[in-house]
């Protein structure tokens, strides 16, 4: 049989009797003859529980001075539930073994917060898998150089378990989550979504990066890059659901393009609510000046999503772009007392009130008039674009967020993603 890869994320985690339907579910894999490694991520509310007393013992003020011990801190979170799920197996007579990042190890580079993995010794993970046992392998979380924890950001778990899955040349990487599978919107947002028995890998990249919340950009070009088969799927179906059934169940993320996908114009509407935006005003209209606003935030490890520079006007230009909410208030900072003073600047000016709504679709390569059709049911909405950002599959505008669900309503109407698919 297959080496297999689950990754059961923190709803899925949630109590000790999920823990215990997670630990049936590996069980009945494990019985079947499957190689097993499961990643789970912390029992839900678990990190944001660990981060609110530590952002109540620095006195509200959590600083990059802090980032060390906030991985020290959020990292036992997948450690408690990591042993809890081999007890649970263990009481269901399946042999296993429970990892820290830093046991197997998972080795990263030193961004704390952030960090990105470089390498995975799987010796012994191979030596438990091949004596009969499962192994279970915290997610989230790894080794720098120095001996110190680090962690890999928000949904990090899932890059976790897509790493493994690569490292260890695993037949199948399965992610369950709390739905079922990739929809062609949020069902909270648009109740007649879709969900889609295939995505391509671009455009589940594409969906990942533009906001969609079902995995972490990370995993899935970590699955691009070595060609990972990946599949998500529902923790929440029975445990004892048919094997066979549930290994076709769900979403499945190809690197193979079928003649299906060619029908489908738009695939999905992805959003993001965590973005804000700054603009500075009136600097001066020369060469290097992207690179001396840009750069500046990019030492500061902080990312920029959509840019737009305006035409120049009596030798001036204003320079806008996007930033996570959450490094909003950070990138302000430094713009103001290390950037503004050297740049001659007019004025920062910032808005943490607008969002972000793109569509996708491996088709828009092959069908033109795409992102005008979009512009053009955001107009009849009454909805004004901010900014505009395109690839080949995909056009993204940021819009000010009251009108976000009706942004998307409106799109996922206009481009029939309510219809069965042909």
């Amino acid at each position: 049989m297959a080496l297999i890869v689950h990754k059961y994320g923190g709803t899925s985690m949630g109590s000790t009797e999920r823990i215990k339907n997670v630990a049936k579910r590996v069980a009945k894999w494990a019985r079947a003859g499957h190689q097993m490694v499961v990643v789970p991520s912390a029992m839900s509310g678990e990190t944001n529980r660990l981060l609110g007393l530590a952002k109540e013992l620095a006195s509200g003020s959590l600083g990059s001075t802090h980032d060390r011990e906030l991985d020290m801190l959020a990292s036992t979170g997948e450690q408690a539930s990591s042993a809890l799920l081999a007890i649970a197996l263990q009481a269901e007579g399946v042999p296993s073994v429970s990892y820290a990042g830093w046991q197997v190890s998972v080795r990263t580079d030193s961004a704390f917060t952030k960090a990105r993995i470089e390498s995975i010794d799987d010796a012994r993970v191979r030596a438990d898998l091949a004596a009969g046992k499962v192994v279970v392998i915290t997610g989230f979380q790894g080794v720098d150089d120095n001996g110190n924890i680090t962690t890999l950001g928000r949904g990090g778990s899932d890059t976790s378990a897509v790493a493994i899955a690569a490292a260890m040349k695993a037949a199948e990487c399965l992610i369950y989550t709390d739905v079922d599978g990739v929809y062609t919107t949020d069902p909270r947002v648009e109740p007649d979504a879709r969900r889609l028995a295939t995505v391509s890998f671009e455009e589940m990249l594409e969906m990942a990066s533009l906001g969609s919340k079902v995995l972490q950009i990370r995993s899935v070009e970590f699955a691009g890059k070595y060609k990972v088969p990946l599949r998500v799927l529902s923790s929440f179906t029975p445990w004892d659901i048919d094997i066979n059934e549930e290994a076709k169940s769900g979403t499945l993320i190809t690197f193979e393009e079928d003649e299906n996908m060619e029908q489908a114009v738009v695939s999905g509407i992805a959003f993001n609510r965590d973005e804000a935006k700054i603009s500075v005003l009136g600097v001066p209209d020369t060469p290097g000046i992207a690179y001396h606003i840009l750069g500046a935030v990019a030492d500061a490890n902080i990312e920029v999503d959509v840019i737009i520079q305006n035409l120049s006007k009596d030798g001036k230009t204003d320079f806008s772009f996007t930033v996570n909410r959450n490094e909003f208030a950070k990138a302000m900072d430094l713009l103001k007392s290390k950037v503004m003073p050297t740049l001659g600047a007019a004025e920062i000016v910032g808005d943490t009130k607008i969002c972000k709504v793109s569509i996708v679709g491996i088709g828009m390569r092959s069908h033109v008039g795409v992102a005008s059709k979009m512009f053009r049911v955001l107009s009849e909405e009454g909805i004004n674009i901010q900014m505009i950002s395109t690839s080949e599959i995909k056009t993204s505008v940021v819009i000010d967020e009251k009108y976000m669900e009706l942004a998307v309503r409106a799109l996922h109407k206009a481009f029939d993603l309510d219809q069965p698919t042909p």
